[in-house]
C-alpha cells in the first residue's frame, strides 16, 4: 500500500501514474505539419527517457490518451487520498543530555550534541519506514535535553519558518539562514519516504516596537515541526502550557491551533503540559475534528493518576482520537511510557523503568477511527440512589488533593462516595480479599493547584500502599488482588472525561473494559493482571483558576520556598 502511495501522489513518482503514455510538447524534435490540422509530431515516452516517434496521430487519439492519463492520475490521487489505514511509529529516545551548565556553549558544541541525538533518530526513522510506517513521532527535548535557562539554550535554536512558505530544507537548506538541524530533519523525511515529527527550539527576533519583547531582543519557543514524506516543512507548533522550569522558553501570544492533511487523515499536535488544558488540545478534537493527536513528551511520570501510558491512553479514548504518544526513556526522573492508542483501545505501548535503552513502537491505525456512541457521563450516576454502608469515611492524599474515600472491605460489594457535587458509585467482585492488600474508593471534586492550577473531578478504585488506610492515594507500582468485575460511574458535571485502568507493574488492559453511553466504565472480563487503580478522571476546563498554569504554579512554588527556606535563615543567623 505505502508504494502505491508513493507512485500515486508524490511528484516525483509521478510519472509511474502513467505507464502508458507521456506526451513531451516540448521536445525539440516535434514538428508541426501545416497541411492537416490536427496532425503532428509527438515524443511518447512509455515510463523511460527515450519514446518512439510516431508521426501522423489524430488530434481524437491524443486527446483520448491525455484524457485516460487524467484518469488515471485522479484515480491514483483519489484512491491515495483515502487510505482507510496507515501505520504509526512512535520513538521512546534514550537522550544524550550535555554537560550540566548554565553557561552558554558554543554553537559547535551544541551542533555536536544535537547531531549524536539525530543518528539515534535516524536509525528509529529508518527502520520505522522499511516496517512500513507513514509517520513517526519523536519526543520533547529529544535533541538536547532540558536543563537549561533562557541563555544557555540559545546555541542550540535556530529559526522556523512559517510552513506556509513551502520549504524543503533538503533541497534549499540556506534559505533561511544557517538550518543544519532542520535540513538533517527534512532529510531524513526525504530519503526515508516518512512523515516525520520532531522537537526542536525556535528563535525569533523582536524590538522596541514589540511592547512584549523580551529584553535579550527574541522570543524562544518549545517547538514541534513536522517535514512530510518529501522532506517538506507542513506544520510548526510553539507549546502553549509550559511546564515548571521551562523559563528558557516563551508561551506565544495567542494559543497556536496547528493541523495539517495528509493521505491517512488529518492531524494536529501539542506537547506534553499542554494535554491537561483546553487550549489547544479540545480544540483540536472539538472545533478542527483531528482524527490523530500527534504528541512529543518528556513526561515524569506520577501515580497513581498520571503515569504517562495510563493517561494518554484514556485521553485517546475520552476524545475519541488517535493519539500518538513519544516519550523521553530516562529512568532516573520517572520519564517512560510510550505508546499509539486508539479511541477503543491502545495499539502498542511500553513502559520500562529496569534499562536505558530507547524503543520503536508501531501499528497500524484506522486513518479516520469511528466515533464510538456518544456518552452521557452522569446518565447512570444521577439516576441511582446512593449505595448504603456502615463503612465510615477517611480523608486521603493524592498527589496534593485531599480525596474523600471508602475502605472497600468485601469480597465483593456496592459504595458510594461524594465529595462536593461529586458522586462517585462503584460495584466490585473481586476473586479473593486478601489481608495483606487495602482498596478504596475516592472522589475529588475540586481546583488542584501543584504544577498547575486545574479543577478536576475524579472518582477512583485504587490500591492502598500499605494496609494503612493513611497511603490510600501513595504511589504504588505493585498489586496481588485480582478482580473479576467491576463497574464504575459518577455525577460529572463535564462531557470531558479519561477513563483509566492501570495494572500491577504498570501496564494496561487493551480490550478488557469499555464505557458505556451512560457513563459507567465497565470490565468486559476479569482484568488479565492485579488491579492498581480504575478512574474516571474528569476536567472542568470552566473552572480553571486561571488559563495561564505555569505563572500559577511559579507563585505557588515560590510561597512554598519562603515558607521553607526563611526558618532556615532565621536560625542560621543566631547561630
Amino acid at each position: 500500500m505505502k508504494g502505491k502511495l508513493q507512485s500515486c501522489h508524490s511528484s516525483k513518482h509521478l510519472r509511474s501514474c502513467f505507464l502508458a503514455i507521456v506526451i513531451r510538447f516540448g521536445s525539440n524534435k516535434r514538428r508541426k505539419i501545416p497541411d492537416r490540422l490536427g496532425h503532428f509530431y509527438v515524443n511518447i515516452s512509455a515510463g523511460s527517457s527515450s519514446g518512439l516517434l510516431l508521426q501522423s496521430l489524430d488530434f481524437s487519439m491524443i486527446t483520448s490518451q491525455l484524457l485516460a492519463c487524467v484518469a488515471i492520475s485522479v484515480f491514483c490521487v483519489l484512491k491515495a487520498s483515502s487510505l482507510d489505514t496507515f501505520v504509526a511509529a512512535v520513538y521512546e529516545h534514550a537522550v544524550i543530555l550535555p554537560n550540566a551548565t548554565l553557561t552558554p556553549v558554543p554553537r559547535e558544541l551544541a551542533l555536536g550534541l544535537m547531531s549524536r541525538n539525530l543518528d539515534l533518530l535516524e536509525g528509529a526513522i529508518t527502520s520505522a519506514a522499511k516496517q512500513g510506517a507513514h509517520i513517526i513521532v519523536t519526543p520533547e527535548d529529544g535533541l538536547y535535553g532540558w536543563n537549561f535557562n533562557r541563555e544557555s539554550i540559545y546555541p542550540y535554536l535556530e529559526d522556523i519558518p512559517d510552513p506556509q512558505v513551502n520549504w524543503i530544507p533538503c533541497n534549499h537548506p540556506n534559505r533561511f539562514g544557517h538550518t543544519p538541524v532542520q535540513e538533517r530533519l527534512s532529510c531524513l523525511a526525504k530519503e526515508n519516504s516518512i512523515y516525520v515529527v520532531a522537537n526542536i527550539g525556535d528563535k525569533k527576533p523582536c524590538n522596541a516596537s514589540d511592547p512584549q519583547c523580551p529584553s535579550d531582543g527574541r522570543y524562544q519557543y518549545n517547538t514541534d515541526v513536522v517535514f512530510d514524506s518529501q522532506g517538506k516543512l507542513v506544520a510548526r507548533y510553539h507549546k502553549q502550557n509550559l511546564f515548571l522550569g521551562e523559563d528558557q522558553f516563551n508561551v506565544p501570544k495567542e494559543p497556536e491551533v496547528v493541523t495539517f492533511d495528509t493521505a491517512f487523515g488529518r492531524f494536529g499536535m501539542f506537547t506534553c503540559f499542554d494535554i491537561l488544558f483546553h487550549d489547544p488540545a479540545v480544540t483540536l478534537v472539538k472545533d478542527f475534528h483531528v482524527d490523530t493527536i500527534l504528541f512529543p513528551t518528556a513526561w515524569m511520570n506520577v501515580l497513581p493518576h498520571l503515569s504517562a501510558i495510563e493517561f494518554h491512553s484514556a485521553w485517546a479514548m475520552g476524545m475519541k482520537v488517535n493519539f500518538l504518544a513519544s516519550n523521553i526513556h530516562h529512568p532516573s526522573k520517572k520519564m517512560t511510557g510510550s505508546g499509539i492508542y486508539a479511541p477503543d483501545s491502545p495499539r502498542a505501548f511500553h513502559y520500562d523503568m529496569k534499562t536505558e535503552k530507547g524503543k520503536l513502537l508501531l501499528s497500524q491505525l484506522d486513518s479516520h477511527p469511528k466515533h464510538p456512541v456518544v456518552v452521557n457521563w452522569t446518565s447512570y450516576a444521577s439516576g441511582i440512589e446512593a449505595f448504603s454502608t456502615s463503612n465510615k469515611e477517611f480523608k486521603g492524599t493524592v498527589f496534593f488533593d485531599e480525596y474523600t474515600f471508602l475502605e472497600l472491605r468485601g469480597v465483593t460489594g456496592n459504595y458510594t462516595v461524594c465529595q462536593k457535587d461529586l458522586c462517585c458509585h462503584l460495584s466490585y467482585k473481586m476473586s479473593e480479599k486478601r489481608a495483606d492488600e487495602v482498596y478504596a474508593l475516592g472522589a475529588f471534586d475540586g481546583l488542584h493547584t501543584v504544577e498547575g492550577s486545574y479543577h478536576l473531578q475524579i472518582c477512583t478504585l485504587l490500591k492502598c500502599k500499605t494496609t494503612s488506610l493513611h497511603t490510600c492515594g501513595h504511589s504504588v507500582e505493585t498489586a496481588s488482588t485480582r478482580f473479576e468485575m467491576f463497574s464504575l460511574s459518577g455525577t460529572f458535571g463535564t462531557p470531558y472525561v479519561f477513563p483509566e485502568v492501570l495494572l500491577s507493574e504498570i501496564q494496561l488492559a487493551p480490550g478488557e473494559f469499555q464505557v458505556l453511553s451512560d457513563g459507567r466504565l465497565l470490565s468486559l472480563k476479569p482484568p488479565s493482571g492485579p488491579v492498581l487503580t480504575v478512574t474516571l478522571f474528569g476536567r472542568v476546563y470552566e473552572k480553571d483558576h486561571t488559563s495561564n498554569a505555569s505563572s500559577d504554579f511559579m507563585a505557588y512554588t515560590l510561597t512554598v520556598m519562603l515558607i521553607v527556606i526563611t526558618p532556615i535563615l532565621y536560625s542560621l543567623s543566631f547561630q
